[in-house]
């Protein structure tokens, strides 16, 4: 059965407004208190005089993006619909996970305020879903259209009946991205604490899976506990733009998670052009801070300062890439290139309904898949609030029936004000940015401010 869990910008509960304060035209905007991930990762401070990503566009896979909106437009480029056609402007998911995803990225906080972390990278919409032939065609065109960054904020639970966890056209299509210089980053799973089952992409060799981090310091409960997660990064209390333009101030999931270590790979990206992707996720990986839960964070918590600042070693250990490595060299020949061709058992069709299924496109998913008995997850579940008057509730009541888990209802945070909540980014908390420690990796720069090796 099909089983869908709420996206990363689906509402479960509206908790009042968010207060977020605009730029003026031209400017780059005060992040508000609710994007704590900014002082957690010193951001304006330490990041921000270095590089803001300009120059390097980052392709989102998949609900789509609103590129109509004041906060979007300048930073939306052109994209495709691999499902239904057009330019990937369209959001079809209901509350506009896409969307979100994007504005945590990129976005200019024009109107609302809400800024990306990467103000000045491009966004390259591609609407997709999580089967195997829609997401190797979306990969390949972000690649052929000069994405340097992709983010894949999605999962699909089939990934134990392929060799390698991943899919062989999948895995095709992310030899094709990599042989092309691409940084790929996906949303580990946003079932940790349930079954914890292995989801492509995040499964895939070659791919960075993230891991969510809540702002006690402590990983998110429900984020997947499985070897094959990378690095860790902010996930809970994540907001983001809906597709009409208001915003969510705090959701939970890896796709948020995703999204922010997306972005902190243009902001790597924009200030190393001639970094490779290897090296880059070699000095993301090894740039971190340990906050425990190896297991659901990886080598630890993405450190955008230290990735700007510290020299990694040649010898310094890439696992993402290694086990990569592992599956090329395991990997059937394709005459003519283009990598794994070897079948793998097919998955049985069945149905199921769905709570975050992109709007519209139901009855051409029933129709066109030839894989099933998987679980398609759009991670992340938001409780969303508006930059002005609140929106109708896109789904109906502010129930949402009955969550993963069982449970039912709407899933608060403790804290009616998420910048109150005790933490990262507040006085005292703990922060993933600044000086190594904490166990982390400490690769110091060399005298004379001498940058990593290019």
């Amino acid at each position: 059965m099909r089983r869908l869990i709420r996206s990363a910008a689906a509402a479960t509960a509206a908790v009042g407004l968010a207060v977020i304060p605009t730029a003026s035209a031209g400017a780059t905007p005060e992040p508000s208190s609710q994007e704590w991930w900014f002082k957690g990762w010193s951001i304006q401070q330490q990041v921000w005089p270095l590089t803001k990503g300009q120059g390097v566009t980052v392709a989102v896979l998949d609900s789509g993006v609103n590129g109509n909106l004041p906060d979007m437009k300048p930073a939306t480029l052109p994209g495709t619909d691999v499902v239904s056609g057009g330019n990937g402007w369209t959001d079809h998911d209901e509350q506009g996970h896409g969307t979100a995803i994007a504005s945590v990225i990129a976005s200019r906080g024009t109107k609302t305020g809400f800024v990306g972390i990467a103000p000045e990278a491009k966004i390259l919409p591609v609407r997709t879903q999580s089967d195997g032939p829609y997401l190797s065609k979306a990969i390949r065109f972000a690649v052929d259209r000069g994405a340097k960054v992709i983010n894949m904020s999605i999962g699909n639970q089939g990934a134990t009946m392929y060799p390698d966890q991943c899919p062989p056209e999948v895995f095709s299509s992310i030899r094709y991205a990599i042989d092309k210089d691409v940084v790929l980053v996906a949303s580990a799973g946003n079932t940790g604490d349930e079954d914890n089952a292995a989801e492509y992409p995040g499964s895939c060799p070659g791919v960075v899976a993230v891991g969510a981090l809540g702002r006690d310091g402590h990983a998110w409960k429900k984020s997947q506990r499985q070897p094959y997660v990378a690095v860790g990064a902010p996930g809970v209390d994540v907001g983001g733009l809906s597709q009409t333009g208001h915003v969510w101030t705090t959701g939970e999931g890896t796709s948020q998670a995703s999204a922010l270590t997306a972005g902190a790979v243009a902001l790597i990206r924009a200030k190393y052009p001639q970094m490779g992707a290897r090296e880059v996720v070699q000095l993301l990986t090894n740039t971190t801070k340990d906050f425990g839960s190896p297991d659901q964070l990886g080598r630890g918590v993405v450190s955008i300062p230290r990735a700007l600042r510290v020299k990694v070693p040649a010898s310094a250990p890439n696992p993402v890439f290694a086990r990569y490595d592992k599956a090329v060299a395991q990997a059937p020949k394709k005459s003519g290139g283009g990598g794994a061709t070897s079948s793998a058992p097919a998955e049985k069709k069945s149905g199921g309904s769905s709570t975050m299924l992109f709007a519209g496109v139901g009855v051409v998913v029933i129709a066109v898949l030839v894989v099933g008995g998987v679980v398609l997850m759009r991670r992340g579940k938001s409780k969303g609030v508006s930059a002005g008057a609140p929106p109708a509730a896109p789904m109906g009541p502010p129930s949402f029936g009955r969550q993963p888990g069982g449970h039912t209802g709407p899933q608060r945070s403790p804290y009616a004000d998420p910048s109150q909540q005790p933490g990262f980014g507040q006085p005292g908390g703990p922060q993933f940015g600044g000086q190594p420690g904490n166990g982390a990796p400490q690769f110091h720069p060399p005298a004379g401010g001498q940058e990593p090796r290019q």
